[in-house]
């Protein structure tokens, strides 16, 4: 497992581990960050900048990739949100470094799809990354594919060999490069936020496509796990239409959460989805930490392992994963998605990520303005992890 060990915090021993982390050396920061609606962006970059222009911190060069979105129906007073909170977040970066604006190219007078566009996301980030001493992933206003898809290949990048050796560093190490992910938690918020009219056109998250779409693994027996989260019952019913009847559904659902009835309520939403339709067997059932995405990532991936080890047998399997609950537990998701993911074509199995991407987003933009968000840090790979043990 390659996070066995981990840093995870939240609220102010976020600033304590920023202290350990940034202080007394030469910083080269590439921070990434959406132009979107969610305001919440804006309380971690704020709190981060005021930390970096502290005593002690010295930043060499820095700089904002701030990826703008087309294409969603947003309502009038939310569309201004979005527009506020670009400008918001150029301003609070500017006393680090400029802002550049990673916006879609249009061919021939037409837009890219949504997997065209989320590709070439996915590229312009990974070109700023060489020479980078400190990366940070602000997912607080990112897609849910956008971030999931800059998650894995990133960490793909900084860690293209997952086996730890004895006596030799460990690979999360990733030659001292600190990668963090920021996440700006408001859970209430998030089940407020409705992801609405998903796209027929699934979209594959890059590097997770070969299990869903290669011909050679259609034979295989699939095992899928939806992560469920409140206003996403279309988005899993369009992807559910491409999962095999017989295949093995393990719904999972977030516990231990603040609302202890919070998974009750989510198995009721979901009955006639994925129970009464598809006949799932309750002691399928998975529980995943809610706010805490290590644990959740050791949840999922043991039981990605158990299966994949059950079913060698029946010569192979395909493991597919549908994260829809909170981002905590979506980057959870991510990360044991991420380590299943094989590293060479021979393997008996096979990870996908499939998602319907929703056009239209729906929230009272009072809700946004007034939400107090908790701000917690995932650091991923750098000087942390040291070497194997």
């Amino acid at each position: 497992m390659l996070w066995d060990h981990y840093v995870f915090r939240r609220g102010s021993a976020v600033h304590e581990l920023w202290d350990n982390l940034l202080k007394e050396r030469p910083v080269e920061l590439l921070y990434i960050a959406g132009r979107g609606f969610d305001l919440r962006a804006q309380t971690v970059m704020r709190e981060f900048v005021a930390g970096q222009q502290g005593a002690g911190r010295r930043t060499v060069s820095a700089k904002l990739l701030l990826l703008d979105f087309h294409g969603y129906e947003l309502d009038e007073s939310i569309a201004q949100l979005t527009e506020e909170n670009a400008v918001a977040l150029e301003a609070a970066f500017s006393p680090l470094g400029p802002t550049v604006t990673v916006a879609i190219e249009v061919v021939d007078g037409e837009e890219a799809n949504a997997s065209d566009a989320l590709r070439q996301r996915v590229r312009r980030v990974l070109e700023e990354v060489p020479g980078k001493t400190d990366i940070i992933l602000d997912v607080s206003s990112l897609p849910r594919a956008t971030y999931l898809a800059l998650l894995t290949t990133i960490l793909h990048k900084l860690v293209p060999d997952k086996h730890i050796r004895e006596g030799e560093a460990h690979p999360l190490h990733a030659e001292g490069v600190n990668f963090q992910v920021l996440v700006a938690e408001d859970v209430r918020l998030d089940g407020q936020i409705r992801a609405e009219d998903p796209s027929n056109d699934l979209l594959n998250i890059p590097g997770f496509f070969t299990a869903w779409q290669a011909e050679s693994v259609q034979d295989w027996p699939l095992v899928w796990f939806p992560v469920l989260g409140e206003g996403r019952v279309n988005q899993l019913l369009r992807i559910g239409g491409s999962i095999p009847s017989e295949a093995e559904v393990c719904p999972v659902v977030p516990h231990p959460s603040k609302d202890p009835r919070h998974a009750d309520r989510l198995l009721m939403e979901y009955r006639e989805a994925l129970f009464d339709s598809r006949r799932t067997p309750t002691s399928n059932i998975l529980h995943a930490h809610e706010s805490q995405p290590f644990e959740a990532y050791r949840q999922l991936l043991g039981a990605m392992k158990r299966y994949q080890d059950s079913m060698t047998i029946l010569g192979g399997c395909r493991l597919v994963v549908t994260p829809l609950g909170s981002k905590l537990l979506t980057l959870g998701a991510g990360l044991a998605c991420f380590e299943m993911r094989p590293s060479d074509l021979e393997s008996k199995f096979g990870v996908a990520i499939p998602h319907a991407e929703p056009r239209r987003y729906v929230v009272a933009a009072d809700r946004l303005r007034e939400s107090k968000p908790e701000v917690s840090v995932l650091l991923l790979t750098g000087e942390a992890y040291g070497v194997a043990g």
